[in-house]
């Protein structure tokens, strides 16, 4: 063999591991689904809409929020502001019908190293993950970033069974998604699957306004940010709520051909509210046709 011929034989042998399974992955049974967002607020902006449907169809969803958010608030910080952070995702859980963990890594300082690999890899073996969804790899945000890092490094090693060997095992490489986002350095988001969220629409909100302090404190992080914001509380919470709205309606709209094409003509053309997401090349590799059954409609 020639030293030529290798990278031809190594993506040969990728190709073959990622599209593998120990059985056939569909929806006809409850599917394990874990989103992995940087802070806790990340994973329910990305996918608070798709882990409600999900979860209403009877499968487990687990949120995971990578950091403890201690530093996301211009007037609190470090213990008291995870605590309540904590407490914040645990109501939004409630409200889309899931499960939500928070590592005990302090905002700002999720790096990709060896040991939060582990960790990530424990959840998802833990929880025998099918679908794994979170960031690409690119975003202004340092921690965000490292969520797509890390998520990329523990796809194929979640199911070496050598790896992280106090837990079990996933049996197939699972699907990995990345979240829609709005940056085209070095690669533009193309998503493979449209979701319409409409039906849901309104738990999403909930659990929006069910996180002020993020979202609604004069010194949260969008209080504080996001330009016009209201002085008052009840203002900051109705703006907050229709600044989503617009973002997810905005995604609706510059999705919209995928979404006619997912739903046909009649419902995509009015649909308010999607959540978009693209196939990830490290993790198992399914066909349009899956995607669209795996994922709510």
């Amino acid at each position: 063999m020639t030293r030529r011929s290798l990278p031809a034989l190594a993506a040969t042998l990728l190709a073959v591991t990622l599209a593998s399974s120990s059985a056939p992955l569909t929806a006809q049974r409850p599917l394990n689904i874990i989103v992995f967002g940087a802070h806790p607020d990340d994973a329910e902006l990305q996918a608070g809409g798709v882990a409600a449907m999900w979860a209403a169809q009877g499968h487990r969803v687990k949120f995971v929020a990578a950091t403890n958010g201690d530093i996301g608030h211009f007037s609190q910080a470090g213990g008291p502001l995870a605590q309540r952070r904590y407490k914040e995702v645990q109501e939004c859980a409630r409200i889309l019908g899931i499960t939500t963990d928070v590592l005990d890594i302090h905002d700002g300082e999720l790096v990709p190293d060896l040991e939060t690999r582990r960790a990530f890899a424990r959840k998802i073996r833990d929880w025998q993950a099918d679908i794994v969804i979170g960031h690409r790899p690119y975003d202004y945000h340092a921690d965000h970033r490292n969520v797509g890092v890390l998520l990329n490094d523990t796809a194929i090693v979640v199911q070496a069974p050598f790896f992280v060997p106090d837990t079990p095992a996933t049996p197939r490489n699972p699907i990995y998604l990345n979240s829609a986002d709005g940056f085209d350095v070095p690669k533009t988001f193309v998503p493979s699957v449209v979701v319409d969220i409409d039906a849901v629409a309104e738990k999403k909100f909930q659990c929006i306004a069910a996180m002020p302090s993020q979202f609604g404190d004069a010194d949260s992080w969008q209080g504080r940010t996001l330009p016009n914001m209201p002085t008052d509380e009840a203002g900051r919470k109705a703006y907050i709520v229709e600044t989503v709205k617009g973002w997810l309606a905005a995604g609706a709209n510059e999705y919209r051909a995928q979404l006619i094409a997912r739903y046909g003509q009649e419902r995509g053309s009015k649909v308010k509210y999607a959540e978009a997401f693209q196939l990830n090349q490290y993790g198992r590799q399914v066909t349009a046709a899956d995607l669209d059954t795996l994922l709510p409609r």
